[in-house]
């Protein structure tokens, strides 16, 4: 029973991670201006349901630390798309 365990499990390690690396992550690619301020718009979105979520069950400084986080991340995709949006009207 052990042996059968362990087999599945080196499976898992042997087939599983060529399959994964195939593929690049969403987060590897490199939208555009407009891509970076929706992605900003939709981070806003997650935030308030986070903290939403949270807040409902009573856990208001997770709900506190949910909404940081995607405050946070959206700030970044805002500011990357004024980055890029700079560039491109100057240049």
């Amino acid at each position: 029973m052990t042996r059968i365990f362990v087999t599945i499990a080196l499976m898992g390690v042997f087939v599983g991670g060529p399959v994964l690396a195939q593929n690049p992550p969403a987060g590897g690619q490199n939208p555009s201006a407009k891509g970076e301020m929706k992605q900003s718009g939709s981070e806003v979105k997650e935030a308030g349901k986070g903290m939403g979520q949270q807040t409902r069950n009573g856990h208001m400084v997770s709900g506190g630390k949910a909404f940081g986080k995607h405050m946070g991340r959206a700030g970044k995709h805002f500011g990357r798309g004024v980055k890029k949006g700079a560039k491109r009207a100057v240049s």
